[in-house]
């Protein structure tokens, strides 16, 4: 790392924090700290917020050209740097380094990518009725992200953050805080100008509190677990600033009884563990015809044997270590809950993989016979668990589907695209994906229920931080 990792960026500047209070960062695969950053406090916030607070009625009033030239600039400093921002996650949270290098950094960049897209052509004026709508920047941003996707949810805030002029006050994880230095540095590069982008690193109930409470910020989103988001909308409460937040999942992934039952296991079973399992719209939940139970056990079998663990710095392994020992030990609890409640264990189990006593790596596990009622059909995980579910018909499936206080994506497995899509249809979530669609970045992404509010990702991203004014008698 070539920067000041002790030093948060402030008002267009590297700055120390007010009073030092060091956190070690640990790699997950060796279990050893590799580096050194600070968390702010309360105080930190208020000079970050001062800052954007400064900034913005300037940079609210730039022009689209200019905020398009400081965007660009912005995915030019992203794409030479993808390899260093790549080894940063990889070393912080465990990913493999190729998945880093394909999904983690280059996901990160669709977002900025999609922001000039939208940026370039988007009507901030509409004429309606006897004046017009006009769509104006909400203001100062403060924006919470997570461990797991560490700079895809930063720039999926960020960057329609800036497109559209507000100002940012950015606290990421303190778990996986590298890459987001290594951006603020892109950033800085870009040219932006000073306390249009902030950083000030720290835990939630210090740095992530004082953003959600601050009266002089204007919107909070944040990412993250359910129990955090609802602390943050509690605080942000009373100064009735908006909140955007996206949360926890147990999505479902329906496999019809006219799908090819062993592609689509393997599929799901690999989508699972995708990021060591670590995703808020992970296919935790399969559901399957219950005449099929033996095909899907035995094809999940064999995809779990598929699975390479192992160094993340090795561009062989496919999964890595979980990213701190706390989700290690939740995990662990969690897959012996499922022995405990009588689900069968198709494949893994407790404990760790052989071979890999250090680093906090699990074994990927697949549990069949699963109840509703089970832990592990109602919690989230976040690990490489998988609950095999068995359904008697559509109708069933639907429900068993909707069984959960999360609704944040939902899979649907079918050649039938219509009754795929009708099954899509009747799933209570923000975003259904039909036999394995890739990942667009341009549709809308968010929650139903407790997986949160508001949309990310594309015009649905962007508009979240815009406020509508109707402007009357204009023109009549």
């Amino acid at each position: 790392m070539t920067m000041n990792t002790l030093q948060f960026y402030i008002d267009g500047a590297w700055v120390d924090p007010v009073a030092p209070r060091n956190l070690e960062v640990v790699n997950p695969a060796t279990e050893e700290s590799f580096a050194r950053i600070s968390l702010g406090s309360p105080e930190d916030v208020e000079r970050a917020v001062r800052a954007a607070r400064r900034a913005f009625p300037a940079y609210a009033a730039t022009s689209v050209q200019e905020r398009l030239g400081w965007l660009e600039r912005i995915v030019a400093g992203f794409r030479a740097r993808l390899p260093e921002l790549a080894q940063a996650m990889t070393m912080e949270m465990g990913a493999p380094i190729t998945f880093s290098t394909e999904r983690q950094a280059t996901v990160a960049l669709f977002h900025f990518e999609e922001a000039l897209r939208v940026l370039a052509g988007y009507p901030f004026e509409e004429r309606m009725g006897s004046g017009i709508v006009r769509r104006e920047p909400i203001g100062v941003c403060g924006l919470i992200t997570p461990w797991n996707w560490p700079l895809n949810q930063v720039a999926s805030k960020v960057a329609p953050a800036l497109a559209t002029g507000c100002t940012v006050v950015l606290k990421p994880s303190e778990i996986a805080p590298l890459s987001s230095l290594l951006f603020a540095q892109i950033v800085h590069e870009a040219g932006l100008p000073p306390g249009v982008f902030n950083l000030v690193n720290g835990d939630g109930p210090t740095v992530g509190e004082a953003i959600a409470a601050h009266p002089a910020i204007d919107m909070v989103s944040f990412t993250g677990s359910t129990g955090a988001g609802v602390r943050v909308a509690k605080l942000a409460a009373d100064t009735v600033k908006r909140v955007a937040q996206e949360l926890g999942g147990k999505s479902a992934n329906i496999i019809l009884p006219d799908a090819d039952i062993r592609a689509a296991v393997v599929a799901g079973v690999h989508a699972c563990n995708t990021n060591a399992g670590q995703n808020c719209q992970s296919p935790t939940r399969m559901l399957v015809p219950r005449d099929r139970r033996d095909e899907v056990f035995a094809a999940a079998r064999d995809a779990v044997a598929a699975i390479r663990l192992g160094d993340p710095m090795d561009p062989a392994s496919t999964m890595g270590p979980l990213v701190s020992q706390a989700q290690f030990d939740k995990v662990q609890q969690l897959i012996q809950s499922g022995v405990d409640e009588g689900a069968t264990l198709v494949a893994g189990g407790a404990g760790r993989p052989p071979g890999l006593e250090r680093g906090y790596y699990v074994r990927p596990t697949v549990f069949g016979d699963v109840t509703p009622d089970m832990r592990i059909a109602r919690e989230e995980i976040f690990g490489p668990v998988l609950s095999i579910m068995s359904y008697d018909d559509e109708d069933q499936a639907i429900a068993i589907a909707n069984d959960t206080p999360f609704g944040l994506a939902g899979f649907v497995q079918s050649p039938d695209l219509e009754r795929a899509r009708r099954v899509a249809n009747a799933i209570r979530a923000g975003r259904v994906y039909l036999n394995g669609a890739p990942f667009d970045r341009s549709l809308p992404f968010g929650g139903y229920k407790q997986s949160g509010n508001g949309r990310e990702f594309g015009v649905f991203g962007f508009e979240e931080y815009l406020e509508v004014k109707a402007i009357l008698g204009y023109g009549n």
